[in-house]
Formats: C-alpha cells, structure tokens, sequence
C-alpha cells in the first residue's frame, strides 16, 4: 500500500505561504538591510579600534595573510584582503544585480512614472558630489577619486531607518531603497568605465562567451544549480583576468537570472486538481508539486532569499572589517587635505543639496510626484541620509587610491566623518519633520 501523504490542498496551500516568504516582500528587505548595516558599524568599530591599538600590527598581518589558489597552470596569489574586495565582493554585487533586475522587471523601477523621481533624484546625488570632489581636487594628486562621493549605503542608511521606527513614513523607506539602487546602477557604470585596468580582450571575449553560455543554458531550461555555479565563477575568473573589475561579473550574472517564474503557478495546480480526492497519494507525488510550487517562484527571489542575508550580515561587514582599519594618527589626520574635505563636503553637502534639488525640480516640472503621504521636508532628510557612502565608497576608494595609502587613507577618514555626520543631519531633519506632521503644521 503506497505511504499516505498530506492532502494537496493543504500541503500547496501551506508551501504557497513558503512560496510567499521566498518571494520576499520589500519589508524583508529592508529588514535585512537594516540589520545588516548594524553589523557593518560594528565592524568597523572593531577594525578602527585594533588598528589603533598596541595590536595594530596584528591586524595588518591578518588583511594581508596571502591566500593563493592553484588549478593546474592558473594560480592566484593575492592577500586576504583582495580576496574580499575582489572575490567575496562580486557575491555582494550578483546580489545588487539580483535587485535591480527585480526592481526593472517588477519593481519600482518598472513604473516609469514611479521610478522618475528617485531616478532624478539619485541622478543629483552623483553629479552634485562629484562636481564639489572635482571643484576641490581638480589638478591634484586625488584627482581621481571623484567617484568616491557619488555612493549611497542603503545597509548603513536603513539602519538609521530603522532606529528611526515610525518617524520614517513607509513610502519614504521605498523611496530610499529605489533611489539607492539607482545609485548602485551609477556606481557600477562608473566602477565598469573609469576604475578598471586596461582591458585584456582575450580575456574578455572569453568571458562573454561564458555569459553566452549562461544565457544558452536558461533557453535550454538547464536547472542545475551547479552548472550555473561552474559557469559564474569561469565568468568572474575571465572578468578578473581581463582587466575589467571582477565584481562587474556579479552584476553582470545577477542582471542576467531571469527575474519571471521558469513555471506559471497554473500547473502546479493543475497538477494539484488531478491529484485532488485520491487517497493513495505517494511521495512522487507530493515532491512533484513542491517543484512546482518552487520552480513558480522566479530565480531572482529565491536566490536573492537564500544569498541576502550572507552578503548583508557576513560579507559586507567582512569588507568593512577588511577596509576601515585607519590609524588615526599620523599625516591623514594631522594634514587635512582636499581629498577629505572633497569627500566630507560632497557627501555631505552635495548628497543633501543635489538629491533634493532634482526631486524638486523633477515636481516641480510634473515628471515626478511625491510618494503618498510624504512631505519634501522629510525627502530632505532622506537626501541627507544619502550622504552615508560607506561601503561602495571604500570599496571606489580601494580602487582609485591603489598603491597610494595616504590619499586613500585620507579618503576613508573623509568617508567616516561625512557618513556619521549624514547620518546625524538626516536624523534630526527626519525627527523635525515628524514632529511637524504630528502637530498638523502646514509645512512644505
């Protein structure tokens, strides 16, 4: 006698809830974020505290312990944190790429007349940053670190969200989110363009030709997860050995996983009807619906479920860890140059100043429209919060300071002040804001 099984309409209705879960609403988010960035201050405290300690040559020795990787005549030799910045990074940016295509496909971003204002809106937050960086700099020797202004941490500006509660309207925490993922867009476009090595076309031919590879392998309805693992990591190998900058692969292959379910919900159940009053139900059947019912949910969401939380609470913090060990003494903070007041000021000010002011003019020329129930006085709280660069801005400063460790030292003081003082502004401009809306004060 076959072994009995749950009946279907309540083993779908119970995994249809699971189903839901790995969907993930955007409050899952932005809950993640949210924690992920109190991680990521408390690794930085951390890596401040022991490069400023007795210990602080421990430290060193452990970001640069070499870690070398050898497969036949390949061999990789780079210190531990490279391989963060270059290898466990790329997982954080496939992760981006996941979420901006979900935003594109069925998002935020999707709606055009949604997506305008926070698309202006982070459009200001880069150009306005980087013209104050360039005012500053232009000539010197920290020219090249325009790009370091331009970034948005949406983990460390959801965190202040977060302690925030309700004086943060939900609308305002989208808007947030969409306006941050249109300035990851801007910093991978920039990081592509202007901060990768020459290219090496043999190597980037090659690695087209894998990312045609992936692209041959959805068509085929090839469902192994583990020849999209081989083929992604080939990808992020000949990225690297390229010249382009390996995290690019991650964006690349991220854009790439189709963001709509490989099956309609209507087989599954379809298959839940034929099964629907047989008594003699076998395992078969039961696992056959659960991949239906899984295979319904589309890639982006189930692998963004599974990858979210390691790259928001492991490597993220990891980067910072690796990164934000400055000593604060000597030379970076004695002699306060134009590479840290251009990243203070265009952090600070040209966050505040230019996200605001094409949101403005973006309302005031009807391309945009405010979110429901949102004041502009709170979008400029937000636009101050924009000013938190943290992690993308280390990770642009890592590149445009290589091999210079005063200017990027320098850039990474400027990034710590702005970010604590971004996120103090943004506080109190929210906290004001909110208290007005109580009141019933008119207000803008």
């Amino acid at each position: 006698m076959a072994r009995s099984a749950p009946h279907p309409r309540t083993w779908l209705a119970s995994d249809a809830r699971l189903a839901r879960a790995v969907a993930r609403p955007i409050q899952s988010f932005l809950a993640v974020e949210a924690a992920g960035g109190i991680l990521l201050v408390a690794a930085t405290v951390i890596a401040l505290v022991w490069a400023n300690s007795p210990w602080r040559e421990a430290y060193e020795q452990l970001i640069h312990t070499r870690v070398s990787v050898e497969v036949g005549s390949f061999a990789i030799d780079e210190s531990l944190q490279h391989v963060v910045n270059d290898g466990l990074m790329a997982l954080f940016f496939f992760v981006v790429g996941l979420e901006i295509k979900r935003e594109l496909v069925a998002g935020e971003l999707r709606d055009r007349r949604v997506a305008v204002l926070p698309a202006v809106a982070a459009l200001g937050g880069m150009v306005v940053p980087a013209g104050i960086y360039v005012t500053l700099n232009t000539g010197g020797h920290g020219s090249h670190g325009w790009g370091i202004p331009m970034a948005t941490d949406i983990a460390f500006a959801l965190g202040v969200v977060a302690l925030l509660g309700r004086r943060v309207p939900a609308p305002l925490k989208v808007f947030l989110l969409t306006l941050a993922i249109v300035d990851d867009i801007g910093a991978i476009v920039v990081i592509a363009v202007f901060y990768s090595d020459g290219i090496r076309w043999t190597w980037f031919i090659e690695a087209l030709v894998v990312l045609g590879l992936v692209v041959l392998a959805q068509r085929a309805r090839v469902r192994s997860l583990v020849v999209y693992v081989a083929l992604g990591v080939a990808a992020w190998l000949f990225v690297f050995e390229s010249g382009v900058h390996a995290t690019i692969a991650g964006v690349v292959l991220g854009l790439l996983t189709p963001a709509k379910s490989l099956l309609p919900e209507v087989e599954a159940e379809a298959i839940v009807d034929q099964l629907e009053g047989r008594t003699d139900l076998t395992a078969a059947d039961v696992h056959r619906v659960e991949f239906l019912v899984r295979e319904s949910v589309p890639p982006t969401e189930r692998i963004e479920h599974l990858l979210h939380p390691w790259t928001s609470y492991v490597i993220v913090p990891l980067f910072a860890f690796a990164n934000a060990g400055i000593v604060l003494t000597g030379d970076a903070v004695t002699s306060p140059s134009s590479v840290l007041v251009g990243v203070v000021l265009g952090l600070v000010l040209g966050k505040t100043v230019g996200i605001s002011l094409f949101s403005w003019i973006a309302v005031k020329l009807g391309w945009g429209v405010l979110p429901d129930g949102v004041r502009f006085g709170q979008l400029v709280g937000v636009a101050a919060l924009g000013g938190i660069g943290f992690t993308v801005s280390l990770f642009i400063t890592a590149l445009a300071f290589e091999g210079e460790p005063l200017l990027a030292d320098q850039a990474k003081i400027g990034i710590l002040v702005a970010s604590l003082a971004a996120a103090a502004l943004g506080s109190v401009i929210l906290t004001l804001a909110a208290r007005r809306s109580i009141s019933g004060h008119p207000g803008p």
